[in-house]
């Protein structure tokens, strides 16, 4: 066996320890869970988001739809302009 030693601030520790003690893990069960868990998917188990929920790609896909409406989209003038458009089709 080997040990590993990471840094984290202490608010953080203790809520992690609380929701694994409500789960019946400690938190050196959960950490070896967790590397398995990397050698089986062979990557991180679970998407990884950014602040905003959204997946790194997702937020890409967005960002790249937002450049393309800024390029092509319509543009108004005023909000009842861009209301009386939408409600005419």
């Amino acid at each position: 066996m080997t040990a590993i030693q990471v840094r984290t601030d202490n608010k953080l520790k203790k809520d992690a320890q609380k929701v694994l003690e409500s789960i019946g893990l400690d938190m050196s069960s959960a950490i070896k869970l967790y590397l398995h868990q990397i050698v089986i998917t062979q990557g991180i188990p679970f998407p990884l988001r950014t602040v905003n929920g959204f997946t790194v790609e997702q937020e890409r896909r967005m960002i790249r739809e937002g450049e393309e409406a800024l390029k092509h989209g319509k543009r108004y003038r005023s909000v009842k302009a861009m209301v009386d458009d939408i409600l005419k089709e």
